[in-house]
């Protein structure tokens, strides 16, 4: 598993670096690092003079979509980055339809698509494509069965058939309970997701986790429902409130503790530049984590091991959303005070130093401030035996060895999970 693992980052890693081809030098290669428009180096400018300069330039600008595969064999895809992908997102899901005469059924939340419908269904238009907006309520609140009976419900009166395909539009909530739409609906149709949260752009859309929430707990009724391509653009998170916009920071943070060093050092170094929006240094942020979660996915597409890592801070994350009624915490800051909770554990267990637990506390902290932990400790604790990561009676939590490592653990004492969680409540 860690050799196919690997095999997936190497993969991965290998796409991060498109390669141009000049005009005068058909073997000359320029070689970006970022998916915003490369910088030409002095030995390939002069082939951009006179009459070439204008129409390469004009293809690299416009072909910079960055695309990280996630490698799942037949249900294998793309997730492509790029600025302005929204605008063009009509072309990249025509490419992906079922069939020609296929019917498009976009589901989003009436905020988004008062900021961003439009430039979707524009692109939709050129395209060519027939579509029809099918509406649902956002926030947490609304991932419920009841949601998606009534997007049903609409499919059926719109006579949608197993050709049509739906894009989710919108941020986690919108993708996980159109993806489950999807996944259920005819038994199953293709979907295409377009993540307008920066959490949703760095963990949600991807993967294939689809599903809702009980009163008993979170996703406790989904499916796993791979879609056909992740659309991220980054311009769309400039409208993004500056509370949802630092609880997505907070997946990004999970993915440089478990995988990743060196995301989680620029992090830290550039929590300014970062929580201004600077669009280089978020670019990085977004790719980078996609990079992570794709490499794990494609290792274990199914949660059957080495994907379970992805689970850092969730296991008290999601008691902690459920004891609230999913109405005090966005997801991500949950899951923030869910990681400062498993650093906790990890360093009065002994799996990690006392550095890294406060590694880990800080970078959390620079990215606040996260609402206070009012529920009692005892109705929190209590909520983990219906985690969906809790097996035979064992709840299992992802703790961090060190920046960039992680372990999985089942046989954490009570007192020690009981103090962890008295300890995010009594943070000042």
């Amino acid at each position: 598993m860690a050799h196919k693992a690997q095999v997936a980052m190497t993969e991965v890693e290998n796409e991060r670096n498109p390669s141009y081809l000049t005009p005068n030098h058909p073997m000359l290669f320029v070689r970006s690092c970022s998916f915003a428009a490369p910088t030409m180096t002095p030995s390939v400018s002069p082939c951009l003079r006179g009459r070439f300069r204008r129409s390469i330039v004009a293809i690299i600008y416009d072909s910079i979509v960055k695309k990280i595969r996630v490698r799942l064999g037949k249900n294998s895809y793309d997730v492509m980055i790029a600025n302005g992908l929204l605008s063009r997102a009509g072309r990249e899901i025509n490419r992906l339809l079922p069939g020609k005469a296929s019917r498009v059924f976009v589901v989003t939340s009436p905020t988004v698509r008062r900021h961003w419908g439009e430039a979707l269904e524009r692109s939709l238009t050129k395209a060519r494509m027939n579509y029809q907006v099918l509406e649902m309520n956002d926030g947490e609140p609304a991932k419920r069965l009841d949601t998606v009976e009534r997007l049903a419900e609409q499919l059926v009166a719109a006579q949608a058939d197993r050709k049509s395909l739906v894009v989710a539009l919108g941020g986690g909530v919108v993708g996980d309970c159109a993806g489950f739409l999807a996944a259920i609906f005819l038994r199953g149709i293709p979907v295409i997701q377009v993540p307008t949260t920066l959490l949703a752009q760095v963990d949600a859309s991807i993967g294939g986790k689809t599903g809702v929430n009980l009163s008993a707990g979170k996703n406790l009724i989904g499916a796993f429902h791979q879609p056909r391509a992740v659309l991220v653009d980054p311009q769309v998170l400039s409208t993004l409130p500056a509370r949802e916009f630092r609880a997505g920071l907070f997946e990004s943070l999970k993915c440089g503790v478990i995988r990743d060093r060196a995301l989680f050092d620029f992090m830290v170094r550039k929590v300014r530049p970062i929580l201004a929006r600077d669009r280089r240094a978020l670019e990085r942020v977004i790719s980078d984590s996609i990079v992570v979660k794709a490499a794990v996915v494609s290792a274990d597409e199914k949660e059957s091991d080495l994907r379970r890592i992805l689970n850092f801070g969730h296991t008290i994350g999601h008691a902690l959303e459920a004891a609230t009624g999913y109405s005090e915490f966005l997801h991500g800051e949950a899951v923030g005070w869910g990681m400062a909770a498993a650093a906790a554990i990890a360093g009065s267990s002994g799996f990690c130093s006392p550095e890294t637990t406060m590694q880990i506390t800080n970078a959390i902290e620079a990215y606040g401030p996260l609402p206070p932990v009012r529920s009692a400790s005892g109705e929190i604790v209590g909520r983990l035996s219906a985690d969906k990561k809790t097996v035979a009676g064992a709840v299992h939590f992802v703790l961090p060895i060190k920046i960039g490592k992680v372990t999985i653990a089942s046989d954490v004492p009570p007192d020690v999970i009981r103090q962890s969680v008295e300890q995010i409540r009594t943070h000042a």
